[in-house]
């Protein structure tokens, strides 16, 4: 059965950082995918977060692979915005490849955020968010049901 949202939102911590190392980087997706915000995973109130947050502030990300950026789409109506670079690095979690999403360069708003995704499923990412350094909260990215390629 392949991995989704509602999977990632009912593990904790331990196993969503477990399959994050479990996995390879996987190539730089391209076009759009649907997003889900990660926080308190494995409680109850993971889910609820999850839909305020997709209803009111992040919907996803739309990838120019071509190119190396993304932007985010965020607000009610979709607006597409906070542009980051795209490119692979080790990630700071365990050292191994991953895609970086990197603001640092590209948003006043996000310049202190780094984003790290790796393929954990066909069309689907698992992504971790960072404050410089330190870890903030989980995401995941899925493809599937965009015509987009991961």
């Amino acid at each position: 059965m392949a991995l989704d949202a509602n999977q990632l939102l009912g593990m904790s911590q331990g196993e969503l950082d477990a399959l994050f190392s479990a996995h390879e980087a996987g190539p730089v997706p391209d076009g759009e995918a649907a997003g889900t915000a990660i926080i308190a995973p494995g409680t109850l109130f993971s889910t609820d977060i999850a839909a305020a947050i997709n209803m009111f502030a992040w919907k996803g990300k739309v990838f120019d692979a071509k190119a190396g950026f993304l932007r985010n789409e965020i607000l009610a109506f979709g607006l597409k915005a906070i542009v980051a670079r795209v490119y692979k690095a080790p990630s700071l979690l365990d050292g191994k490849e991953c895609i970086v999403l990197d603001y640092s360069e590209t948003s006043l708003i996000a310049s202190h955020v780094r984003d790290e995704i790796r393929l954990v499923d066909e069309g689907f990412y698992l992504g971790k968010v960072y404050w410089d350094s330190k870890r903030l909260i989980d995401f995941s990215l899925d493809f599937r049901n965009t015509g987009a390629k991961a």
